[in-house]
């Protein structure tokens, strides 16, 4: 076995994703009807794989924590890095973490955020997306996100979004208040100063005075007729509806096979973006 078939075997089995490690899958030791999986595809576009993710279970103290994430970089790859070793640290650092737990990660959103600035000369001028979720004991979401990746939970075949696509439309008026401004160029997507498509990001120090890391939270319980959740990048979301991608994966066999799934479909659809998707099965 050569090194890098090694590494990929460690990095599936700590549950990290990268261009290098494409695929992997766990389950809960709390709750063994809990699995989950994920799955990363490269796009057409000319520039290495950007996305990353997290995908794994964990104990903390006395209590069971899932922990996912899906980052999706651009203008290079580092800064995603950076946020999948570094992001679900920072949150359970902070003291208020098991007691004020939406404030917890909102800070602890903006204080790596502010770490990532300070390394900007390391990390390069790019930035990231994140959605994050934490399942805690299998019973409680903690759902929070920067950017248009989507958290999608099915509950008996039907949708609920749990996260908020910053489109720098939507969020025009808080980039004006920042002094930047949105271009609505025709052929083109909303973008912040003419460049970036999403109103909150990681990074970009060059567009920091106009962005904003702060997330959203959303705070959900996992209950009767809970299936699964879908964590992914846009590049799934570009040419899918909620409700399309909860069909396409309602009857698959596992939670990587779904992932997996989900991609190929939005392949399918003439998606050329990186994708990058997880899936928690619930049942």
């Amino acid at each position: 076995m050569t090194g890098r078939e090694i590494l990929h075997k460690m990095k599936v089995k700590a549950g990290f994703g990268t261009s290098g490690c494409d695929r992997g899958k766990g389950k809960s030791k709390m709750s063994k009807n809990i699995t989950h999986g994920f799955h990363l595809m490269k796009g057409k576009s000319a520039h290495a794989m950007e996305d990353y993710v997290v995908s794994k279970f964990k104990q903390e103290k006395d209590k069971e924590l899932g922990l996912f994430a899906i980052f999706d970089g651009h203008l290079g790859h580092d800064v995603a890095s950076y946020l999948q070793n570094n992001l679900f640290d920072n949150i359970l650092k902070q003291e208020d973490f098991w007691t004020e737990t939406e404030s917890a990660v909102k800070r602890a959103y903006l204080i790596t955020d502010d770490k990532i600035l300070e390394q900007s000369f390391e990390l390069g001028r790019g930035g990231s997306t994140a959605v994050t979720a934490i399942l805690i004991n299998g019973q409680k979401l903690v759902v929070a996100n920067v950017g248009d990746s989507r958290a999608v939970l099915s509950k008996n075949g039907k949708p609920k979004q749990l996260s908020i696509d910053h489109e720098p439309s939507k969020e025009k008026n808080m980039i004006e208040s920042r002094g930047g401004f949105v271009s609505n160029i025709p052929g083109d997507v909303p973008r912040v100063d003419g460049k970036l498509a999403v109103a909150r990001a990681f990074g970009d120090k060059s567009l920091k005075m106009h962005l904003t890391s702060e997330p959203d939270v959303i705070v959900e319980n996992v209950e009767e007729g809970t299936e699964f959740l879908i964590l992914a990048s846009d590049g799934i979301w570009k040419v899918m509806s909620n409700q399309e991608a909860v069909d396409c994966i309602r009857k698959a066999k596992d939670a990587q096979a779904a992932a997996k799934r989900l991609i190929e479909e939005a392949v399918a659809r003439n998606s050329k973006d990186d994708i990058s998707c997880i899936i928690v099965k619930f049942q």
